[in-house]
């Protein structure tokens, strides 16, 4: 079929596996962690805190990280931060076996995984390229990419929300903490035949500057990057208040809340699926400012929703259209960025991405602790809309330019 037609290549069908069995795992203990912290503190500022530093470091690190990939072998890059990964999950699964609730490890622990995802993030995303033989299936890689690990969102919530009830959180890090052992596996299966790394001779601070030039020059990739960046700000961190929905709007448990995460799961997977089955040559801008506005239309819903019902389906709309703006954004990225670039433009995208999320958890956090999580939520919503405004504002500017620079063309250089 043609929406798997980039799982005939190799070495994509394994990273797909290994993805796909590992993602399960990090999302258990995602809603795992989100959950004990919330139990044993009661404090939304603190469960955006623990958001916070699990992400920070993407904002501080990423075009750093971009820079440093751009020069060294990225399968290796990746191999090394998944067992640094692994070794981070079993530390937090033996911790909590232990009954050792401490505030500071958890931080600690959460800011360990936030610096190995900055570079492993970013050296993934630049690997996808060489996973894939014929570029032409690059888009459908990157969607199914994505459906694995929106499936994964669907998955490992409900087995989350079973385990939290039945066993505990340490029995999700340790059952995250053994899936590493597929996507390394499969990592050693791989048979990749990389170009290998160019040397530069100047200083990678001379590379982090010359990868800001080139989004500078480069207005239909910044543009994204930037509404991404907003976004992430003032928009998606919704999620950090899922478990304040499922605990005190609903007066819900562990389970309440694995259903708001596997609800936006599904909306996610069906936005992953949709992609997937996307013919090349889609405007990729138009569906961005679509999704983006689906996004916070449904926002608006979630935070007026009285009944729960009503909420999960909101929900679901939330992560359909939340996946369906990054897939976009980050397929044109990939698609239109110059191989040369591409690690430090999609490590500009993850910054944007992972690293403005965490300022945008902080502040909705300790916001929803003092207003209420509806009236944040609602302002979040609001703040999408006026973001996809200005966005298309800007976007009829550039357009306006590039029809201004064509016609010079035309009449004078000729």
């Amino acid at each position: 079929m043609s929406i798997f037609r980039s799982l005939k290549h190799h070495n994509f069908r394994l990273h797909f596996i290994g993805q796909a069995i590992s993602l399960i795992g990090t999302w258990m203990q995602r809603v795992a962690i989100s959950w004990l912290v919330y139990r044993i503190t009661g404090s939304a500022f603190l469960l955006g805190l623990v958001t916070f530093l699990s992400l920070i470091p993407s904002l501080v690190l990423a075009p750093f990280a971009g820079s440093f990939i751009d020069r060294h072998n990225k399968f290796r890059v990746v191999m090394v931060t998944q067992v640094g990964l692994m070794v981070q999950a079993g530390v937090l699964a033996a911790m909590i076996w232990l009954n050792y609730y401490n505030m500071v490890w958890i931080a600690a622990l959460s800011l360990l995984q936030g610096l190995i995802n900055a570079f492993d993030t970013t050296a993934r995303q630049a690997l996808m390229v060489d996973l894939v033989d014929n570029k032409e299936d690059l888009p459908n890689a990157i969607a199914l990419n994505s459906s694995a690990f929106n499936a994964a969102r669907l998955v490992g919530p409900a087995l989350a929300g079973i385990i939290l009830s039945s066993f505990g959180e340490d029995v999700c890090f340790l059952i995250n903490f053994l899936s590493f052992i597929a996507v390394i596996c499969c990592l050693l299966m791989m048979k990749l035949t990389l170009i290998p790394a160019s040397r530069s001779e100047v200083n990678i601070w001379a590379d982090l500057r010359k990868g800001y030039e080139y989004l500078k020059d480069s207005p239909d990739l910044s543009s994204l990057i930037l509404l991404l960046a907003a976004s992430s700000l003032l928009v998606i961190p919704y999620t950090t208040l899922l478990p304040v929905f499922a605990k005190d709007v609903f007066h819900g448990d562990a389970t309440t809340f694995s259903w708001f995460e596997s609800a936006a799961g599904l909306g996610a997977l069906f936005g992953a699926v949709f992609m997937a089955t996307l013919k090349p040559g889609h405007d990729l801008m138009r569906l961005t400012i679509v999704s983006s506005t689906v996004f916070a239309v449904a926002l608006l819903g979630l935070a007026v929703s009285s009944s729960i019902v009503f909420a999960l389906l909101a929900t679901a709309a939330t992560g359909g259209g939340l996946m369906i703006q990054n897939s976009a954004i980050n397929t044109y990225l990939q698609t239109h960025a110059s191989s040369e670039m591409r690690a430090r433009t999609l490590s500009y995208y993850i910054m944007s991405y992972q690293g403005m999320l965490p300022i945008g958890s902080l502040v909705i956090g300790y916001l929803a602790h003092y207003f209420g999580v509806g009236v944040v939520v609602f302002a979040e919503g609001i703040m999408g809309i006026l973001i996809v405004l200005a966005f298309m504002l800007h976007q009829r500017g550039i357009n306006h330019w590039l029809r201004v620079l064509h016609v010079i063309r035309l009449r004078y250089l000729r």
